[in-house]
């Protein structure tokens, strides 16, 4: 009874109490307290620097060198004023985390006497190593250069760890030969993209508009478990999921988790990641219990997308840092347990103006519904005619446990809009002709009109089997995973939907140009969009067998594996679009690919390690020792003159046992045999598709049904990793 699992169980009781959180401040007097704000700035800067660093944050304008010591310091004055005493700059590399190298303000002057300084060069550009991050082959071992370069549109912020702080500036990651190196610059580009092309698209309604800016909210799922029991796991530990363990008597078949009263440990917890959140501006606004044991949510106000991918990103760093405080563990894996839902990051999106109108909301006028059906139409055309390179943003080892499982949206990429909205774009399809006259389309228009009128949220309903489903005032990417960076799905998001709306404008023009009245050309253009991407849409079960027969019929894809969904990414099509939007180049493109294979191969061989170990050190020799005391029990009856009936079910149970140890034994082996064969590939795409079919696929499930079989049946004194009832509902 001394093992790991006994100890944490044991240990549950003696946990420290929770970390005191102060919450007698209002969270409106410590929002943004950590976060060089423009009110913020304008108390540390001059009237020129404030003004060349507002120019850059809205403008996009560049910041030259002198303004640049200005700010920085300013900044360094702010910073020193909260105690800090280094700098960083803070970027998101292809890792899918966040990186930093710190320095301190502290130098020396030429006559040795020592000073603190922050140098407008050190704020914009510094020379982190290129060569040690993931760069798919556009960097060598030995061409270490590269570059951090300030982005003034996301604020610079105080990042407090333990007694340390550090001043962090968000910036972007590229290689000495100007190729991006991380997950930040794409983003910008597509933004910039997308912005340009809605800006035309929105002159046919509104001259005012000038700007288009794509605003994001994401809710987060994560499961939070006791770190005592998690660090029992070594599955836990080093892959974020359990690779075995038999399901609980009891999971979430109850629905009593979901919505129901936080546990007071959890609370605790909640309370101080979220103050810590509000103090990094992050507008944390929703907290709740999900659907399975053990597992939460949150959720911001939507904010313009680049500062939600900053926030996302950070969020999930003070996630893990809090959690450590309150001895929890918190799981970002998209399914750390089997047969219970997994987690997922859902990406709401839509688009507003700058004067304020947002693109996917529906107006009280013709002319506003006609603006909304516009972009309404191209994001269903954009979303068909890139399925392809959508499902690939969304891809990762992860993702393929949870996708089409247990309320996670299947593989297939479609849309849902709802019975109200469906029949609007029916209505449409049967109505727009190529001849019109002044009075339909007087008529056309007031029905329009009449049939939109502005929708509130729960005008249409919602639909958790749906990839991609409307909200009332956005789209919902539900297929995105809980460890995803939210910016390579954005990324792609926001290319599909400026190069479609860039053809749209061009289909619009060609039409006026021949004499027809512009909102007469914009509904021919909606009618013909809506008849060529309408095999898209579907309202019913996604995850039904008939749904997958039907999406085949349709002609929609249904790849369910990494390796191969990532091909969306480097088809001819998807590199034309990127290139043409000027967010990857050929090489660009190709190395993230080779990036992901990799990655994928490398998580799915850590599992195939693990398995292989745990198997080995603690669930064999589990069983061996029990089979042993039942040999020794059926011994003993033996000699004591018993007969073979009054020991016929130990013996069934030591068969039992025998036939799950030689199975678990034999395909272990079989599954290293098959990964080292794997590893033999040089061609990374081959390899990705021989660790999911030829290792994961032939041996992980089979692998672990022997293991959990056992788990059952060995005496639970002598199993050696806490179990699924444990995990889950031991506070």
């Amino acid at each position: 009874m001394s093992s790991i699992r006994y100890n944490a169980v044991n240990n549950l009781g003696n946990h420290p109490l929770p970390v005191q959180v102060d919450n007698a401040s209002k969270i409106t007097g410590i929002f943004n307290e950590n976060v060089f704000t423009l009110i913020t700035a304008r108390k540390y800067l001059s009237d020129d620097a404030y003004k060349s660093l507002l120019a850059s944050t809205r403008g996009g304008k560049k910041i030259d060198r002198v303004m640049g010591n200005q700010i920085a310091n300013g900044l360094r004055a702010w910073a020193e004023s909260k105690g800090v005493t280094h700098f960083t700059h803070w970027f998101q590399p292809l890792t899918g985390l966040s990186a930093e190298k710190h320095d301190s303000f502290f130098t020396l002057k030429g006559d040795g006497t020592p000073i603190e300084e922050f140098e407008g060069a050190a704020l914009i550009q510094q020379e982190p190593d290129a060569s040690s991050f993931p760069n798919g082959g556009l960097r060598a071992t030995f061409e270490a250069r590269g570059y951090t370069a300030w982005d003034p549109s996301s604020p610079a912020f105080i990042m407090e760890i333990g007694d340390g702080k550090t001043l962090c500036i968000p910036t972007i990651f590229v290689s000495y030969t100007g190729e991006s190196l991380d997950t930040k610059t794409p983003l910008l580009k597509a933004l910039v993209a997308l912005d340009k092309a809605a800006v035309d698209v929105c002159q046919y309604f509104d001259k005012n508009i000038s700007k288009v800016s794509a605003t994001l909210g994401w809710e987060q799922e994560y499961f939070v478990v006791d770190a005592g029991l998690a660090n029992a796991r070594p599955d836990l530990l080093l892959t974020g999921r359990t690779v075995f363990g038999h399901a609980p008597a009891k999971g979430q078949q109850l629905d009593d988790h979901y919505f129901g009263a936080i546990p007071e440990r959890i609370y605790a917890f909640m309370l101080d990641f979220e103050r810590e959140s509000y103090k990094l501006g992050i507008p944390i606004r929703t907290r709740h219990n999900e659907v399975a044991p053990c597992q939460f949510e949150c959720a911001p106000i939507f904010e313009e997308t680049n500062l939600a991918v900053d926030h996302n990103t950070l969020l999930m760093d003070v996630m893990l840092r809090v959690a450590k405080r309150h001895n929890l563990m918190v799981l970002l894996h998209e399914k750390p347990f089997a047969g219970i839902n997994g987690s997922g990051k859902h990406n709401n999106w839509s688009m507003s103006t700058d004067t304020g109108v947002n693109l996917l909301a529906p107006g009280k006028t013709p002319k506003t519904n006609l603006m909304f059906l516009t972009f309404f139409v191209n994001t269903i055309k954009a979303v068909h005619d890139y399925a392809g390179v959508i499902r690939a943003s969304i891809a990762s080892a992860g993702n393929d446990h949870r996708l089409g499982a247990n309320e996670a949206p299947p593989a297939i990429i479609s849309i849902f809009i709802g019975k109200y909205l469906t029949d609007v774009l029916n209505q449409i399809e049967k109505r727009v002709s190529g001849n019109f006259d002044e009075q339909d389309e007087a008529i056309l228009k007031l029905d329009i009109h009449k049939s939109i009128p502005e929708l509130m949220l729960d005008n249409t309903d919602r639909n958790r089997t749906s990839p991609f489903a409307f909200t009332g005032n956005k789209f919902e990417f539900r297929a995105v995973g809980s460890s995803a960076n939210c910016a390579v799905p954005m990324t792609t998001l926001n290319t599909v939907m400026a190069e479609t709306l860039k053809n749209f404008k061009i289909e619009v023009d060609t039409l006026i140009e021949k004499g027809e009245k512009k909102e007469v050309a914009l509904l021919q253009i909606i009618r013909k969009y809506i008849v060529e991407s309408k095999k898209v849409l579907f309202e019913g079960d996604g995850y039904s067998e008939e749904w997958a027969a039907e999406a085949e019929l349709r002609g929609l894809e249904n790849v369910k594996t990494t390796p191969l969904a990532l091909d969306g990414y480097v088809s001819d099509k998807a590199k034309k679009l990127f290139e043409t939007n000027n967010i990857y180049t050929h090489g660009e493109l190709e190395a993230r690919h080779e990036i992901m294979l990799e990655e994928y191969i490398k998580k799915v061989q850590i599992e195939a390690r693990v398995m292989g170990d745990l198997a080995s050190t603690l669930i064999l020799p589990a069983a061996v020792k029990y089979q042993n005391i039942l040999l020794q029990n059926i011994n003993g009856l033996k000699e004591a003159g018993i007969s073979k009936e009054g020991y016929a079910n130990q013996l069934q149970i030591v068969q039992k046992l025998s036939e799950h140890i030689n199975s678990i034994s034999d395909k272990t082996e079989l599954m290293i045999d098959a990964r080292k064969k794997a590893n033999e590939l040089s061609n990374s795409k081959l390899k990705a598709i021989a660790y999911c079919d030829d290792v994961k696929g032939n041996y992980f499930d089979d692998i672990r049904y022997h293991v959990d079989k056992l788990e059952l049946m060995v005496d639970d004194s002598l199993w050696l990793l806490p179990k699924y009832r444990e995990i889950l509902f031991l506070r």
